[in-house]
C-alpha cells in the first residue's frame, strides 16, 4: 500500500513572521518507525510533536492560551517543527486548511472552548473539502473532570463536553486525552484516521499532562495503511 501523504516543491528556507522553531528540512513522507526517545523526551507533548513531523506536518498554526502553553513549548522543542503564531483561532484554522491543500495534511493548536469554538468554522470548511486537518486543543486539567467546577474560557457551565459535542459533527474522530495510559493510542489513532478518511480530527490534551513522560511514548506509531488515490 502507498502511504505517501503528499509532496512538497521545496523546503521553506525562511521563517515567517510569528513563527518559532526549526524550519522544515524535508518533504512530506510516510509514517516511519519512531526513534527510541530518551526518558526526558518521552513526554506526551513531544510524542504528539514527533507524530506530526512523521506524517509531514512541519508548521503548526497556533494561538497561545493558558490551557495550551506547556503543550506549545513541547511542540517548539521538536526539531523540524515550527510554531506559527496567528492573530486569532479562525486564522489558524484557515491557515491549516490551506497547508493541508498544499502539503497533504495540516495542523492547528488552540486553547480550550474560547479557542475551540472560534476555530469551528474553519474546521467545518476542511470537513466539507475532505482535508486532513489535525485540530489540537489544550484541554482542562485532568483533575478538573468530574469536579463540577466552572472554568474560565468557558460559557459558565460546569460542562466540559460542549466543545467536544460541537466538533463531533465536523470531524471524523475525536480524542480526549486526560489519562497518560491511553494517550499514545488515542493520538496515533486520531492522526491515522485523519489521513485515512481525509477529514479533520479533534485532539484535546489536558493541560497538566503535556510535560509528563510515559513508557508508551517510546513505542512505534499505531500501524495503518492508506489506499492509493
Amino acid at each position: 500500500m502507498d502511504t505517501r501523504i503528499g509532496s512538497v516543491d521545496a523546503a521553506v528556507e525562511t521563517m515567517a513572521n510569528g513563527s518559532v522553531g526549526s524550519p522544515p528540512t524535508a518533504h512530506c513522507h510516510p509514517i516511519t518507525p519512531a526513534v527510541q526517545a530518551e526518558a526526558a523526551e518521552a513526554t506526551l507533548g513531544r510524542h504528539l510533536a514527533r507524530r506530526l513531523v512523521q506524517v509531514g506536518v512541519h508548521d503548526v498554526f497556533a494561538v497561545p492560551g493558558d490551557f495550551n502553553l506547556t503543550l506549545l513549548d513541547h511542540l517548539i522543542a521538536e526539531p523540524g517543527l515550527r510554531l506559527v503564531g496567528c492573530c486569532n483561532e479562525l486564522n489558524a484554522g484557515y491557515a491549516a486548511d490551506g497547508y493541508a491543500r498544499a502539503r497533504g495534511v495540516g495542523a492547528c493548536a488552540v486553547t480550550f472552548t474560547v479557542g475551540g469554538l472560534s476555530v469551528l468554522n474553519a474546521i467545518a470548511g476542511s470537513y466539507s473539502e475532505n482535508l486532513p486537518v489535525i485540530c489540537i486543543v489544550g484541554g482542562p486539567n485532568s483533575n478538573d473532570y468530574g469536579t463540577n467546577r466552572v472554568l474560565h474560557h468557558t460559557i459558565g457551565l460546569p460542562d466540559f463536553s460542549q466543545e467536544l459535542r460541537c466538533f463531533q459533527t465536523i470531524t471524523c474522530y475525536q480524542a480526549v486525552v486526560n489519562h497518560l495510559e491511553d494517550a499514545h493510542e488515542l493520538i496515533d489513532t486520531a492522526i491515522s484516521t485523519a489521513l485515512k478518511e481525509s477529514k479533520p480530527v479533534y485532539i484535546s490534551i489536558s493541560c497538566n499532562l503535556s510535560a509528563i513522560p510515559h513508557p508508551t511514548f517510546s513505542l512505534e506509531p499505531v500501524p495503518f495503511f492508506l489506499s492509493p488515490r
